[in-house]
């Protein structure tokens, strides 16, 4: 074991930069403003880099936060996400009561984004929810995981990857206010010794790992942005239909743009069938906006459709007065991303720019009015019901 251990923390944290290097990859690298966001950014994956590295071993399982209003880099604003380190050879428990939220889900896989350079290397996903598995009377469930069932074992089981080496749970909610997020546990099955003090050495390398998470996260998730507007352009949404794990879910993205003095019309038709549906506002670096102190998403629960039946929202830096308003945040660029989850349609948005003292004129004659009081009253229920959900 080398224990020469260096007098300075510094040494072992160069690869940090490799983050801001990613700044030549953002819409304008020359902005000032881009380039603090870029450190921001640097240091919240630095920040979650921890738990991934520190918190928790396969053989000793335990949930860490993964995204949520911390860790921005692009969350469901609706989905509670956990991550433990797992291995495709051993067996796990995962157990608790599923609550009262929409979707329970769990996605196990090789390699999680930001943890390994070569990113065409995750894979090996399965995804299961609670349509999947049993759940008794009061909520309460078991539920197995390994590559084949247990000889003998009756009860709730899901494969595993034979190379898995995460698993990642989304506790899914609609109605932020009222519904009763999952208290869930994980445990492994196989024997194991008692978890180990970690040397010096295995120190320093998950250090260096850490240094290393910022810029690979950026790099695929810069990527996956800006392929978007290389494609089709700001303000046109761009359908993508998901493979593996995320089968069930159709997203729908698009890059959004505009001025002072403009508003965009997002409008839609809805499916017949729309077991959950969302809409959310990213940053250009592919983070979630602010979504506790901002109206930057709606859902199935909390959009108002219009009489006629169609979903109508409207992104403008100050609020228009109308139901359904998209908050950038004061950002006038960024990413917009949907979901049609499981629905028997998914059809396309469309998006028209329009002057904001001019919004009224293209929308229906019925659309109602949203006067500041009311929409001080639904942020501080937003902000109350957000807090109260686990989020780390």
């Amino acid at each position: 074991m080398n224990s020469q251990i260096d007098s300075t923390i510094l040494g072992y944290l160069g690869e940090l930069e490799g983050a801001v290097r990613e700044l030549a990859n953002t819409w304008h690298p020359e902005d000032p403003r881009y380039r603090a966001d870029v450190y921001r950014q640097a240091m919240m994956s630095l920040s979650y880099a921890y738990f991934a590295y520190f918190h928790a071993s396969p053989e000793h399982p335990d949930w860490a936060p993964l995204w949520n209003p911390v860790f921005t880099l692009q969350p469901n604003p609706d989905d509670i996400y956990l991550y433990s380190p797992i291995r495709g050879d051993l067996h796990y428990k995962v157990s608790g009561n599923r609550g009262t939220v929409k979707i329970l889900s769990f996605t196990t896989q090789r390699y999680m984004s930001g943890m390994i350079d070569d990113i065409s290397q995750i894979g090996g996903h399965n995804e299961i929810d609670d349509q999947d598995f049993s759940v008794d009377a009061n909520g309460d469930f078991e539920l197995v995981f390994s590559v084949e069932r247990p000889a003998g074992h009756t009860g709730n089981w899901a494969p595993i990857h034979p190379e898995a080496t995460g698993m990642m749970v989304r506790l899914r909610s609609y109605d932020w206010e009222n519904e009763i997020d999952p208290r869930l546990s994980i445990e492994c099955l196989d024997p194991v010794p008692p978890k180990p003090r970690l040397g010096p050495d295995e120190i320093v390398e998950r250090i260096q790992e850490m240094a290393r998470f910022p810029a690979r996260k950026t790099r695929s998730y810069y990527r996956l942005q800006n392929g978007v507007k290389e494609r089709v352009g700001f303000n046109v949404f761009e359908p993508v239909r998901m493979k593996g794990a995320l089968a069930k879910q159709v997203y729908w993205p698009a890059c959004f743009q505009l001025e002072d003095g403009e508003a965009l019309i997002i409008e839609t038709e809805l499916p017949a069938r729309r077991p959950y549906w969302n809409i959310q506002l990213n940053d250009p670096y592919f983070n979630a906006l602010e979504y506790v102190y901002r109206f930057s998403s709606l859902n199935g629960h909390t959009a108002r459709v219009s009489p006629d039946g169609r979903f109508r929202a409207v992104i403008a830096l100050d609020d228009p007065g109308v139901p359904n308003w998209l908050d950038p945040a004061g950002y006038q660029e960024g990413g917009i991303y949907g979901r049609w989850y499981d629905c028997d349609t998914n059809p396309t948005p469309i998006i028209k720019r329009v002057p904001l003292a001019d919004l009224r004129r293209h929308l229906p004659a019925d659309t109602p009015v949203v006067t500041p009081g009311e929409r001080a009253e639904q942020l501080r229920r937003r902000v109350r019901a957000c807090q109260r959900r686990r989020r780390w």
